[in-house]
């Protein structure tokens, strides 16, 4: 993927591929050489290597709406590439690879140019750098700020016209 088409589409609603185990839907929050940034609302901040994006999607008439606010204090890593990222993460429980059968979870130990080593239960899994499409930590965005006030309104609706 085009690093310039993927740097005009930061702070848009994305959905990540067509369909399938991979596919998600947030809000791009930053692009960089090889990878960008997504905030799900179920699975948080997910870091994309772009060599397997196939597309990338905007709904330019009705672009959807997450369910939660971007509090001002959020912080995610930022890096020039997604080793970097990853290298960051070294010693966190991280999720790798999010759908399908290649789902794998645990504290990340080893990583290097070749590979990254997850402990996971008792496996130590050594997982080729080449195949991890996308990896997540586990920092989320509280879900409901949204809701919480649509759901105020509506009751603020309803005692006026109940009167």
């Amino acid at each position: 993927m085009n690093q310039e088409m993927i740097l005009s589409l930061v702070d848009r609603v994305v959905k990540v591929d067509r369909g399938g185990p991979e596919s998600r839907v947030g809000k791009l929050l930053a692009a960089a050489e090889d990878h960008f940034t997504l905030l799900t609302e179920d699975d948080g901040v997910i870091y994309y290597n772009t060599h397997h994006i196939k597309s990338l999607t905007v709904n330019a008439k009705n672009e959807p709406q997450l369910n939660f606010d971007i509090p001002r204090s959020f912080d995610y890593i930022k890096a020039e590439n997604f080793r970097s990222v990853v290298e960051k993460l070294r010693y966190r429980w991280v999720k790798i690879n999010r759908g399908g059968p290649e789902t794998l979870e645990g504290v990340m130990d080893v990583v290097n140019d070749d590979f990254i080593t997850i402990v996971s239960n008792e496996e130590i899994v050594n997982l080729s750098m080449f195949h991890v499409r996308n990896i997540s930590y586990g920092i989320k965005v509280e879900k409901g700020n949204k809701a919480k006030g649509n759901n105020q309104e509506k009751e603020s609706n309803k005692q006026k016209d109940s009167k």
